[in-house]
């Protein structure tokens, strides 16, 4: 396994309010001189982000499960090897929006597919990168369906997978949280935005060794 203490993603179903907290974050981390690279998954390369429109989009509703995690996959690698792994080596902070995690929690435990092929092909699109830290933001999914009606989102291909779907995959990330207790820091998503951001930046000041 390749890993940089200068590598740490954010994981969590959707509504969870880590895109939130990666903004919090960075602006924490601007303050202190540091500017980091933010990458999102799936894209962050223009042929990540045109693959990022195929698994998305409601119009798609007919991609089966297979082709599903192929498409995340492709998106990953080409992010890994085009972006990710070159500012690594330069020394430069990354902060993932997403990462492989998120494909064993959605497709292996979602979508039941066989978590062992889906664990291969992460390390196969990755080169077996893999996060520092890895901040899973934990809610119920009844609280993401709430929010996302409060927002008024409209749905993306996934976002629409229903209660069942996003339960499994919840299920799917506190396994991950419990097989690598050192690597996740299990946070809970239901509390105050700014109680969150404290414990994030609590956990990342000591990584990366930044004064308060």
């Amino acid at each position: 396994m390749k890993i940089y203490k200068n590598f740490i993603s954010f994981e969590g179903i959707d509504f969870s309010g880590k895109s939130t907290q990666i903004k919090i974050l960075l602006e924490r981390l601007n303050s202190h001189k540091i500017n980091p690279l933010i990458v999102r998954e799936p894209g962050g390369t223009p042929i990540s982000e045109k693959i990022r429109e195929l698994l998305l989009s409601p119009s798609h509703s007919e991609m089966v499960e297979r082709s599903e995690i192929l498409l995340y996959e492709a998106a990953r690698a080409q992010l890994v090897h085009e972006v990710i792994l070159p500012q690594l080596e330069q020394g430069r902070f990354v902060i993932a929006d997403r990462f492989y995690d998120s494909t064993t929690a959605y497709q292996g435990s979602g979508r039941n597919l066989p978590r062992k092929f889906v664990l291969e092909l992460n390390r196969f699109a990755t080169s077996e990168l893999k996060p520092y830290r890895t901040f899973f933001i934990d809610i119920t999914p009844e609280m993401a369906e709430q929010r996302q009606i409060e927002k008024r989102h409209t749905q993306d291909r996934l976002e629409g997978g229903g209660l069942e779907f996003f339960n499994k995959t919840r299920e799917g990330y506190l396994q991950l949280c419990n097989e690598e207790p050192e690597r996740f820091i299990k946070i809970d998503g239901m509390r105050k935005t700014e109680e969150i951001a404290r414990d994030i930046w609590k956990v990342v000041s000591e990584i990366w060794n930044l004064e308060d």
